[in-house]
């Protein structure tokens, strides 16, 4: 006996780009994870190959996994992963506002362009900024939520899988590095208002080779944990 599969025709709209022509990381495993199971539960996200920007892409479900293809080619899959994922560590907003000073992308940033990262104008990219917290392990920046990125129900699991994206890769790069990233895990715990003003925080967890990884997460002003992700990075040879 086989499952049929059901499939959806997914876009990603030029705005959601990360490194140039390719979409955001973090955009793509928000978007799988809501697909998959509204990102409620741990979703474990693979990034297989780059996704293109303004595509028709096959977004295809089977049993319990998601994927997203361009014809032949598999870019992305996603599967269910049973644990809760936790945050590195709560930074308040005035702190995680005021590390911005020291992002290293403000002197030399691979992808300037960056939705969630890059230097674009306020409400139409993110400006996430992290930058070090003293005395720590941490990096974390303070995210003021444009209205510009909500949707009919508020702000959509593809922007929150954005914001937890690149702060992980910054908890590693100094002037000049990059990487991209090949796997993210994300679990959304409660939602994130359009206005709202949130601390998002990142710490590396270790180094193999050419790979990284890091943690992060969104907190409330009280600490609350709001969303959390797991991430791998992979540098260029």
């Amino acid at each position: 006996m086989t499952t049929a599969a059901l499939q959806t025709v997914l876009t990603v709209p030029q705005r959601f780009r990360g490194p140039a022509g390719v979409a955001n990381g973090g955009w793509i495993a928000g978007t799988m994870a809501e697909a998959l199971n509204g990102g409620r539960s741990a979703v474990e996200v693979t990034l297989h190959a780059p996704t293109p920007l303004e595509t028709e892409l096959r977004l295809e479900h089977v049993a319990n996994s998601v994927s997203l293809s361009d014809g032949d080619r598999l870019l992305v899959e996603a599967i269910p992963v049973a644990e809760d994922l936790e945050g590195p560590g709560f930074v308040p907003f005035n702190d995680a506002a005021r590390a911005e000073a020291g992002f290293v992308g403000l002197k030399a940033h691979p992808f300037a362009e960056c939705f969630a990262c890059g230097l674009r104008e306020p409400g139409d990219g993110l400006r996430i900024f992290p930058g070090p917290v003293e005395g720590t392990d941490l990096v974390a920046a303070g995210w003021r939520v444009p209205f510009t990125v909500t949707g009919e129900d508020g702000v959509p699991a593809s922007i929150v899988g954005a914001v937890l994206d690149c702060i992980t890769g910054w908890a590693h790069f100094g002037p000049g590095e990059s990487a991209l990233l090949g796997r993210l895990a994300v679990q959304i715990h409660r939602p994130v208002y359009p206005g709202g003003r949130y601390s998002v925080v990142a710490r590396p967890t270790g180094r193999d080779g050419r790979k990284m990884y890091g943690q992060s997460a969104i907190y409330e002003v009280d600490g609350t944990l709001v969303a959390a992700a797991r991430a791998t990075w992979i540098a260029p040879r």
